[in-house]
Parts: C-alpha cells; sequence; structure tokens
C-alpha cells in the first residue's frame, strides 16, 4: 500500500518523554496552558518541535486543568469563542517569538468531542480561527459538526482518526470512563490503522462498519509506553510503504 498521512501527538502536557515522540510524528499539537503547561512550557514545546521539524499546531481547551481539560463544561458559546481565541492569540504569539508558523488548530479533550456533536460549539473555535488566521487547519473527527461547519466557513479540515481509542457506532470516542476507552497494544492498533487506511472502515465496538477517511492519525503523548506504542506504530505503517507527512496549510 502506498499512502501519506499525518502522525501527530499531543504535547507539551508534562509527560517527559516529549523529545523521543517528537522524534517520532509529523505534526505536535502542543497545549495552550489551560488544561496543562505555562507560558514558559508552551515556547519551550514550540522550540523543539522546531528543531525537530514537526508541524507546529494550538491545542487548545476548556479552562480545566483541575481535570485536565477532560470534563464536559456547559459554556455560552460567546465564551467558548473568547476561551479558544484567548488561546489562539498567545499561542500565535509564542510561535512568532520562536520563529515558527503556527500550522493548525486540535481542540482537546471534552471540547474536542462536545464540538464534534455540538454546531454552536463547532461554530465558536471555528470562528475563533477565522479570527486569529483563516490559513489554519482545523483538526476535526470526520462527519462530525466540527468538520461541516469548516466546510461552510471554508475553513481547511484535516479529519482525524485515533489510533489508540475504540470508537462507538455513531463514529464517537468511546468514553473514557469505560474500561474499553483505550487501546493498549500497538500491534493492534497498528492494525486497526492500516486496516483504516485499506478499507476506509474502523470497527466499532459492537461491531458495526463506521466509515473513516482520516487524514491524520492520533496517537497520545500522556500515556506511560507512549513513546514505544508510536515507535511501533510507525515501524509497521512504513513497512507498509505510508509516508509520514505533515499538512501544509494555505499560503
Amino acid at each position: 500500500m502506498t499512502a501519506v498521512i499525518d502522525l501527530n501527538a499531543d504535547l507539551g502536557e508534562g509527560a517527559g518523554h516529549d523529545d523521543e515522540i517528537l522524534d517520532l510524528v509529523s505534526s505536535a499539537n502542543i497545549s495552550c496552558g489551560f488544561h496543562a503547561g505555562n507560558p514558559a512550557s508552551v515556547l519551550a514545546s514550540i522550540r523543539a518541535a522546531k528543531e525537530k521539524k514537526v508541524a507546529v499546531g494550538a491545542h487548545p481547551s476548556f479552562d480545566d486543568r483541575v481535570n485536565f481539560g477532560r470534563t464536559e463544561m456547559h459554556l455560552p458559546a460567546g465564551d467558548v469563542f473568547a476561551l479558544v481565541a484567548y488561546q489562539l492569540g498567545g499561542f500565535q504569539a509564542m510561535c512568532t517569538a520562536a520563529g515558527v508558523e503556527m500550522n493548525h488548530v486540535k481542540p482537546h479533550g471534552a471540547l474536542y468531542n462536545m464540538a464534534a456533536a455540538d454546531p454552536a460549539l463547532a461554530e465558536a473555535i471555528a470562528h475563533a480561527l477565522l479570527a486569529v488566521d483563516k490559513r489554519l487547519l482545523l483538526f476535526v473527527p470526520p462527519q462530525s459538526c466540527l468538520e461541516k461547519t469548516a466546510l461552510e466557513l471554508e475553513i481547511d479540515s484535516i479529519t482525524e482518526f485515533f489510533a489508540d481509542r475504540n470508537y462507538m457506532p455513531d463514529g464517537s470516542l468511546v468514553p473514557r470512563s469505560r474500561p474499553d476507552a483505550l487501546i493498549d497494544d500497538p500491534l493492534e492498533a497498528a492494525d486497526r490503522v492500516l486496516r483504516v487506511l485499506n478499507e476506509r472502515m474502523v470497527e466499532a465496538i459492537d461491531g458495526t462498519a463506521v466509515p473513516m477517511l482520516p487524514n491524520t492519525i492520533c496517537v497520545h503523548g500522556d500515556t506511560p509506553d507512549a513513546v514505544s506504542f508510536i515507535r511501533e506504530l510507525r515501524r509497521r505503517l512504513e513497512l507498509e510503504d505510508v509516508m509520514i507527512a505533515a499538512p501544509g496549510k494555505r499560503v
């Protein structure tokens, strides 16, 4: 199989092995400081990604350090717009300070999952992106409100598949509160990714075939075995002639 796919990871979250992960991925979604990190760590993460020639993206979240941004918060759309615009603006300034261009935006945790199903939240995030830099790419779940909104507003969207997560029949992620939410075996994850790339579908937890046409594959950087997991996944992809490369934004 010959294909090109982006491999992204959520970084700058204090896991302690970001440098090793940056050797393996093509895009980095860096915490903006609201669910993890601080201004100094944000800048350091951007500089590290630049050194490794990894595309730099912002990973905005709810203001929820206590729960790592993974608890749902029900806020007015206007508040979400302000929250995301604030994080993107600060992140863009850090990119300027580091001498690198911001490439993409990927909402984090509960914000990402809620916006996938809520048109108002999706629009708030999209309009925040447009307010900061309309050329930025938006990472989105396939067939979600985020993808639909990006299409309507002419934002370049990058559809995402999670290598280390299981899926519900409706295409959403299995909630982390369930014991079957995560995939820990890198061999199983690699098999699933290759099947998605070949067959354009993923098998949900009930056996349902869910359409899946991703442009980027996500692996989380905050798990203890993240480095070995990503290394094995990349090795398997390259054995199948899958090229790892970041998507580029409009000039």
